[in-house]
């Protein structure tokens, strides 16, 4: 599944909330690491598999590597779950 995402790197905590309704949604990741080094890409997919209570090696970065804006493909995981696992 492909998850369109948006990263607020160097917050004050670590949190994963939607921004948007609906399908056309987004995640709004918020990360306490510093956009250094991919330092908060390696943050934003522990923090995702943390959430989604899947393996980080099932959490790839597809799209904006360095970029705020983010697709990541999370795999064996549909709709339905992703929004019960974040809620």
């Amino acid at each position: 599944m492909l998850i369109s995402v948006r990263v607020i790197p160097r917050s004050r905590k670590n949190s994963v909330e939607w921004d948007g309704e609906g399908e056309g949604g987004r995640l709004k990741v918020r990360l306490t690491a510093p956009p250094v080094d991919g330092a908060a890409n390696e943050a934003l997919v522990v923090l995702l598999a943390e959430r989604l209570g899947v393996p980080k090696r099932q959490v790839v970065i597809v799209r904006g590597a360095t970029s705020r804006l983010k697709v990541v493909e999370v795999a064996g995981l549909n709709p339905g779950d992703l929004r019960l696992r974040l809620a």
